[in-house]
C-alpha cells in the first residue's frame, strides 16, 4: 500500500535531529516519522540504556529497573508525593513503580501499564552482549529493546515531558512499571497492584498497556495498527495413562504410550468450533478491505454474525488467522517411561490450549476427552486459569488512537481492534473490570520479530517515534473530551 506520511517533520529539520544521535541513527531502516524534541529524546535515550543494561529476569527482580525509572522522574520534577514505590509482599524484589501526573479531577484516571522484567539471554547464542545497551547499523540491540523496556523508556520519557512542560490533563495519568509479566501466573506486578495497593491504582477508569507494539510493516511499508482489546485465555492440560508395566521382553497391549499415542492422534485432527466477537469481526471487517478474491468476500463474511463456517474453515489455512478464529490445542511435552528395557508405567503428554474468551476450563478439559474418546486416558488442568475477558472496542477510544496515528503517519493506515493469541497483562485488569487497550506505539516488521529471541533489537528512529506516539496519546486520552 502506498502511504502518505502526513504531520512529519520537516525534511531538513529531521536530518538536523537525527544528526545530534550520531552517525548510524541517519540510517534508518524503517520508514521516517515525526520525532520528540532533542532534550525529550535524550531523556528517553538515556533511560532505555539504563533500563537494558539491567538484567532484569525472574530470579534477579525488578529492583535495579525501579530505581533507574525513580532516579528519572525525581530528577524530572516529581516529587516522593507523586511516586510510590511497591514490592511485593511475598517476593519483596520484585518491585513496582506507581506514579502519577494529577489532573482535573474531570473523569476517572487513564493508566499505562509498562512491565520491567524481561525473559533472559544466553550470551553465546547473541552476537552482542545482550544485557549491554548497543547501537549499531541503524538499531538499538540488547534484551528489552523490544518487549518492553523500549516502551518503558518511552512511556517513562513521554510523561516527563508533559511535566516538565506543566501540562495538567483533565483527569490523571498514572503509569504502573511493573513486576513479572514474563514469568506466567505466579505472580504478576499489576495483579499485585489491583490486589494489595488499591490506594494507588483503585480509582482507574482506563488502561492502556503498550506491551509488544500495534503497528505492522513489510518490504519497508506500514501496513496496518492494531489495538488489541482480546485475548484467549491461556490453559494447560495433562493427558496421561497408567498402569503396571512390566518387563520389555513380554509386551502386552496395553503399553502406556501407545494408548497414550492414539489419544494425541485423535487431537491432531481436531477442529474446534469457529467463533467470532466484537473485536474479530471488526478486525476481519478492516482487512477484508485490503483483501480481493475469494479471501476477501470471506473475510468480510466473517465480520458479521453467525459464523460462515465454510469461509471460516479456508481462512484457517492460514495460521495467523486460525488461531484467533477458535480454541487451539496442541501437545507440547512427552515424558514417559524410566529404562529401555521396561514397559512405561504411565505417560503424560503436555497440551497446551489457547482459550477463545467466553469457554471455560471444563468445557475444553471436556472435550479433550471425548476426543481422546479412551476411558484410560486421564485428562486434568495443570494450573489455575485466569479468565480473560473481552473489552468490547469503544469507539472514542479507538478514534483518540486513530487520530494520533494518523497524525503522526498519514490517513491511509488502517486502525483496528484485534484478539491476541498471546498473553499479556491485559488479562489482569480486564479481570478487574478496567477496560483495557493494547496499544504501543512501535512498529514491528512482521518479517524480522525478535522479541524473545536472538539479537534482540528497535530501530532507532523507530524507538523515538514510540515516544512521540506515546506524548500524544497520553495528552489525548486525558482529556475529558
Amino acid at each position: 500500500m502506498n502511504k502518505t506520511l502526513r504531520g512529519m517533520l520537516p525534511t531538513a529539520l529531521a536530518v538536523a535531529v537525527l544528526s545530534s544521535l550520531g552517525p548510524t541513527a541517519l540510517a534508518m531502516p524503517e520508514l521516517p516519522g515525526p520525532l520528540p524534541p532533542a532534550a525529550n529524546q535524550k531523556v528517553a535515550h538515556d533511560i532505555f540504556r539504563d533500563l537494558v543494561e539491567i538484567r532484569s529476569v525472574h530470579d534477579v527482580g525488578t529492583q535495579g529497573t525501579a530505581d533507574v525509572i525513580v532516579k528519572y522522574l525525581k530528577a524530572n520534577g516529581f516529587t516522593d508525593s507523586e511516586i510510590h514505590i511497591a514490592p511485593e509482599t511475598r517476593y519483596p524484589h520484585q518491585v513496582n513503580v506507581v506514579v502519577r501526573l494529577k489532573g482535573k479531577g474531570h473523569g476517572k484516571p487513564v493508566m499505562w501499564i509498562c512491565h520491567m522484567d524481561v525473559v533472559d539471554a544466553r550470551v553465546q547464542d547473541w552476537s552482542v552482549p545482550p544485557f549491554k545497551f548497543t547501537q549499531k547499523d541503524g538499531y538499538f540491540y540488547g534484551r528489552g529493546t523490544a518487549d518492553m523496556k523500549d516502551e518503558d523508556a518511552a512511556v517513562a520519557a513521554a510523561l516527563i515531558r508533559l511535566k516538565r512542560e506543566h501540562y495538567v490533563p483533565d483527569r490523571d495519568i498514572v503509569v504502573a512499571f511493573t513486576a513479572d509479566e514474563e514469568v506466567g501466573l505466579e505472580q504478576d506486578g499489576p495483579q499485585f497492584l489491583l490486589q494489595h495497593r488499591k490506594d494507588l491504582v483503585g480509582d482507574v477508569g482506563l488502561v492502556i498497556n503498550p506491551d509488544g507494539g500495534s503497528g505492522e510493516i513489510r518490504d519497508g511499508k506500514r501496513l496496518d495498527f492494531a489495538v488489541e482489546t482480546v485475548q484467549k485465555t491461556y490453559m494447560t492440560y495433562h493427558m496421561e495413562t497408567a498402569n503396571k508395566g512390566g518387563h520389555s521382553s513380554e509386551p502386552r497391549p496395553d503399553n502406556a504410550i501407545y494408548q497414550l499415542a492414539g489419544g494425541l492422534e485423535k487431537l491432531s485432527h481436531y477442529v474446534f468450533p469457529y467463533k467470532t466477537n466484537a473485536t474479530t469481526r471488526a478486525y476481519f471487517a478492516s482487512i477484508a478491505k485490503e483483501a480481493d478474491g475469494q479471501r476477501g468476500m470471506d473475510l468480510l463474511a466473517l465480520s458479521k454474525a453467525p459464523v460462515d463456517t465454510a469461509a471460516a474453515a479456508r481462512l484457517a489455512q492460514d495460521p495467523a488467522l486460525n488461531a484467533i478464529l477458535h480454541t487451539t490445542c496442541v501437545a507440547t511435552m512427552l515424558q514417559a517411561g524410566v529404562q529401555e528395557n521396561a514397559l512405561p508405567s504411565s505417560a503424560t503428554a503436555t497440551i497446551q490450549c489457547r482459550v477463545f474468551p467466553g469457554e471455560s476450563a471444563d468445557q475444553v478439559r471436556t472435550t479433550l476427552a471425548k476426543v481422546a474418546a479412551d476411558p484410560a486416558i486421564k485428562v486434568s488442568l495443570a494450573d489455575p486459569v485466569m479468565p480473560a475477558p473481552e473489552t468490547v472496542p469503544d469507539a472514542k477510544v479507538m478514534d483518540a488512537v486513530a487520530a494520533v496515528v494518523h497524525g503522526m503517519w498519514g490517513k491511509d493506515i488502517p486502525v483496528m481492534p484485534m484478539m491476541a493469541a498471546g498473553a499479556s497483562d491485559s488479562i489482569f485488569t480486564r479481570a478487574a473490570g478496567i477496560p483495557s487497550y493494547g496499544v504501543g506505539g512501535g512498529w514491528n516488521d512482521v518479517d524480522d520479530i525478535r522479541m524473545h529471541g536472538r539479537d534482540e533489537r528497535d530501530a532507532i528512529g523507530n524507538f523515538y517515534q514510540t515516544v512521540e506516539f506515546t506524548y500524544r496519546l497520553m495528552q489525548r486520552l486525558s482529556s475529558a473530551s
